[in-house]
Parts: C-alpha cells; sequence; structure tokens
C-alpha cells in the first residue's frame, strides 16, 4: 500500500500556459449542429448569429473547451465522391437528400471556414463569444491527405506523393491521375494509412517535402490566430519511421528531423498557448507525447471499457502519472461507435465517470449526453430526430458540475488498492479506486465496472485524519449523505457495496451535527 502510494501520488503537472490541467473538451460536428438549430429557430443559423441561449447553454455543461470539427472547405471533388456512397448514408438518415451530402470533413479542399457555415469572420465573432463564458476553441488540422481538386495539385505537385502510370493502371484505388500543369498526366497517391485501404477522396501529402512542411508551419500560424488549439488527424502517419514504411519507394530521403518536432516549435512560437491535441493509434502514444502533443488519444483505455476488462485498466492506470496526464479519454467519438450503442445506459454512467475522473483531459461528443445512438457519417450535414434520455442527462449534469471543481484540475491524483471485507469475498477486484486531495478538499471515487454487486475496505488514513470527529459522505452522482464516525474509519477503513456498474463520487465533510 505503501509503495503504491509513493509511486501514484504526485501534484499535477502543469498544463499549457492559459490551459487548465485535466480539460473537459466537448466535440461538435459543426455542420450538424447549425444545421439543427437553423431548424430549431426556423431561421438560417451560422457561427455569426448562435443564439445566446445556446451559448449559455454550452456553458452551463461547463466545458472547458469546444471542438468544432469539419469547419474547413470540403470542395466539389470531395462531394462529388461522398456521393457515391449516397445509399449507404441512409442507414444513419432515412430521409437524406443530395442536399445533407457535403463530402468528408476529412479531405479538406482548403484551410478557410466554409462560407455557409458563417466563413472566417463568424468564426472570430463565435470564438470572441465562447470566449466571454470561458470555453477555449480547437479546430481540425488533417496532416496527412487534401482533398483530390486541391490547388496544391496543380501549382505545387511536389507537395505530393507521386507513383507512375503503371502504379495508376496496377492500382487505381491507390492512385489517381489528373493533367499537370505542364500538359502531362501526373499519378498521385491517395491518402492512407499502411493497414487500411486508400480514401479515395484524398491525395497523399509528402511528409519528408522540406516546402510543404514550411507552408503548413505558414497554414498553422494562420489558423493558431483563429483558435486555442488543434486536433491533429491520423499524427503518427507524419513521423518519419510510419511515413517512410509506408511509403519506401515512393519518397525520398528521410529528413534528419521528424515531421512534428519541426512544426510544433515553430507554431508555438507564434502561439506559445497552442494545445495540441493528437489522434494516435498503434501504442504510439509515448512517442507523439515526447515530439511535442500535449494530449494523445487514450485508445488503449476506450478498447478495455469496451471489453470491460478490469484487470487491464486497473494495470493501464499504474503508468507514469505523466503519461497518464498526457491522454484524451473518450467513450465515443466520430470514428467511434455511439457509446449507447456501445455500453448501453448502464454501463455507459461507470466509464462516463472513470474518463471523466482521471487525470488527463476528457472529450466528450455532440450527441453523448442525450444518449443519441446512431452515429453519423462525416460526410453528412443532417442528424435523424432521436428521443432524448432525461436520466442519462442528469447523470452527466451531475457529472461534469462535479469536474469543473478546481480539485480536479490542481490537485493529487493517487490510486487506492481495495481490500476484501472477508477473505472469501473476491468483489473488490472488480472495483477501481482513487482520491483527488486539495487540502481541505478531498474525493474519493469509486468505479464498479462489472454486473455484479462488489464489496471493499478502504484504508483512507493516508489522505485524511479521520479520529477525533465524524464526517458526511456526499454521494456526489446519487446525490445522498451518509455519517461515518472518524474512530470507526480509522479503525476498520470505510466498508462499501457498489451496485452493478455503480459509481461514487464522495465529498468529505466534516460533520457538525
Amino acid at each position: 500500500m505503501k509503495a503504491l502510494l509513493e509511486s501514484s501520488l504526485a501534484t499535477q503537472g502543469p498544463a499549457r500556459a492559459g490551459w487548465k490541467a485535466n480539460p473537459i473538451i466537448y466535440e461538435i460536428n459543426t455542420w450538424v449542429w447549425l444545421n439543427q438549430l437553423s431548424s430549431e429557430y426556423d431561421r438560417p443559423i451560422t457561427l455569426a448569429n448562435v443564439p445566446a441561449q445556446e451559448l449559455e447553454a454550452l456553458a452551463a455543461w461547463q466545458f472547458d473547451a469546444v471542438w468544432l470539427m469539419g469547419l474547413w472547405h470540403r470542395g466539389a471533388a470531395t462531394r462529388a465522391s461522398a456521393l457515391n456512397y449516397f445509399h449507404e448514408y441512409r442507414h444513419a438518415l432515412p430521409d437524406i437528400t443530395e442536399a445533407d451530402v457535403p463530402g468528408s470533413a476529412f479531405a479538406i479542399c482548403d484551410y478557410r471556414v466554409e462560407e455557409q457555415l458563417g466563413g472566417r469572420e463568424g468564426l472570430a465573432l463565435f470564438r470572441e463569444r465562447l470566449r466571454e463564458h470561458g470555453i477555449k476553441l480547437i479546430l481540425d488540422f488533417v496532416p496527412n491527405h487534401v482533398a483530390t481538386d486541391h490547388h496544391w495539385l496543380f501549382e505545387h505537385p511536389e507537395y505530393f506523393v507521386c507513383g507512375a502510370q503503371d502504379d495508376f493502371e496496377a492500382r487505381p484505388s491507390n492512385f489517381f491521375a489528373i493533367p499537370s500543369a505542364a500538359g502531362e498526366q501526373l499519378v498521385v497517391a491517395r491518402g492512407r494509412d499502411p493497414y487500411f485501404p486508400a480514401w479515395i477522396d484524398t491525395a497523399q501529402l509528402n511528409a519528408f517535402q522540406p516546402e510543404l512542411r514550411r507552408t503548413f508551419i505558414d497554414i498553422l500560424i494562420d489558423i493558431g490566430n483563429q483558435c486555442d488549439g488543434l486536433r491533429c488527424d491520423m499524427a503518427m502517419l507524419m513521423t518519419n519511421d510510419i511515413f517512410r514504411e509506408t511509403w519506401n519507394s515512393y519518397v525520398g530521403d528521410t529528413p534528419a528531423t521528424d515531421f512534428w518536432l519541426e512544426i510544433i516549435p515553430a507554431v508555438r512560437k507564434a502561439h506559445p498557448q497552442m494545445l495540441f491535441m493528437a489522434e494516435v493509434y498503434w501504442d504510439l502514444e509515448h512517442k507523439m507525447q515526447r515530439q511535442g502533443f500535449d494530449y494523445t488519444y487514450d485508445k488503449g483505455m476506450y478498447d478495455r471499457l469496451v471489453l470491460g476488462e478490469r484487470g487491464d485498466i486497473r494495470a493501464h492506470l499504474q503508468a507514469d502519472l505523466s503519461y497518464l496526464q498526457s491522454n484524451i479519454r473518450f467513450i465515443e467519438n466520430h470514428d467511434e461507435a455511439r457509446a449507447m450503442e456501445t455500453f448501453g445506459e448502464d454501463r455507459q454512467r461507470p466509464a462516463a465517470a472513470l474518463i471523466c475522473t482521471l487525470p488527463g483531459a476528457t472529450l466528450l461528443h455532440q450527441g453523448q449526453i442525450e444518449g443519441r445512438r446512431i452515429k453519423l457519417p462525416v460526410h453528412i450535414n443532417r442528424a435523424p430526430e432521436e428521443s432524448p434520455r432525461p436520466a442519462l442527462e442528469r447523470f452527466y449534469r451531475r457529472l461534469l458540475r462535479e469536474v469543473s471543481h478546481p480539485l480536479y484540475h490542481q490537485g493529487q491524483w493517487s490510486m487506492i488498492e481495495p481490500e476484501p471485507i472477508h477473505p472469501a469475498d473476491y468483489t473488490h477486484n472488480n472495483l477501481l479506486m482513487y482520491v483527488w486531495t486539495d487540502a481541505p478538499d478531498a474525493r474519493l471515487v469509486v468505479v464498479n465496472l462489472s454486473g455484479e454487486w462488489s464489496r471493499a475496505a478502504i484504508h483512507l488514513d493516508a489522505w485524511l485524519r479521520l479520529e477525533n470527529r465524524n464526517w458526511l459522505l456526499y454521494d456526489v452522482l446519487s446525490e445522498s449523505y451518509t455519517k461515518q464516525s472518524g474512530e470507526a474509519l480509522h479503525e476498520r477503513g470505510l466498508q462499501l457495496e457498489t451496485p452493478p456498474y455503480g459509481a461514487h463520487i464522495f465529498r468529505f465533510e466534516r460533520d457538525s451535527g
């Protein structure tokens, strides 16, 4: 127990200047959201004229940042490609029309805000209004590829991974051909990662090309004038080793400096407070953190939560605290299935309580709080009607109100090892427990990811002076109190019984009665 305390108890590491440690970030599908508001208010809503009550509603959830996904210009080729798969979108939007299909949010034709969404001026106004509510703004950056009608294909073909006519004829799903500025045919690779088929609506950029890197720095400095942070799509694809593995015979010498080690410092020179968040897989989180990212996707935690691997989750949380603090956790996003579909309402609650109360950032997705089930393709701009789930919304309201407390952003976090109530009871192994402390405040978080009642004893002397006083334990999530004798807590520990898929956040208050 002492060794566990010494290895895990530490003051929260510093956040990016201007940012809270352990922020709560809310992902909004920009086009879907604005179309929904336009329908509700019966008038066109863009970023320039979002109703004040909608901003107040965002602020009431106490998000630290909003990520506006999919606001960059997509272009004609992106839309034309998406329309080829029109029939595949009916499962999400049965009454879909062609007007509902602008194309993939990640096949970007230009880093300018879609005029239909409010343009650059509308975004600037929206950002300023977010600031008034203490909310920061995150935007997309897709470094690996662009749309197949991007102007660089004609102005700077050297920015792309190019092949020969034989490549195009042998593998048209991986290459496409266009006329070049010189009047010849240019064969360009489609964007891809090494383990999946190519994205047919994209053109692959060359991460090794020095002028492209300099151009990206200029673009990101300009984007940095419009936001407070960047979510970088498939960030690991641009590292020297992954890019070399994927495109070895099509690109030149490997640069001495890795892509992000060149890009991030240059952008931060202009925007020191710019937060970088990486979508990353393949156990490369630590590598991307070392290359300058503030937060990296914790896909490992997500997968373990889906499978309910409690032992693996516990082991996952034994990692170095600085690593845990640099992860961003989620139980859904635009790529993953809806949490309601994967976890259901019962399993979702402890999973959400866990990701929101661990060191590191939390990503919540538009529709998650309301319990939506239908995952939307990133190619469409409208969502179907779904019935809200008021009980789930109330749960999230209590949870997010709690984690807005300064304790979770500047306190100390430590795991607790639960102990059995009696020798024959092994259900304590189902429980994850940890504390947050920042004198005089303390919280005990208990999460049961199993489908059975689970019991444990917990000794808290290392964090609280328990004896010679009585305590009220307020469970934030159930909004209920229990009285505890300090002497009994000191002698026997806190004894808990937690229902299947239960979660508790206990606030310790001195009992003056």
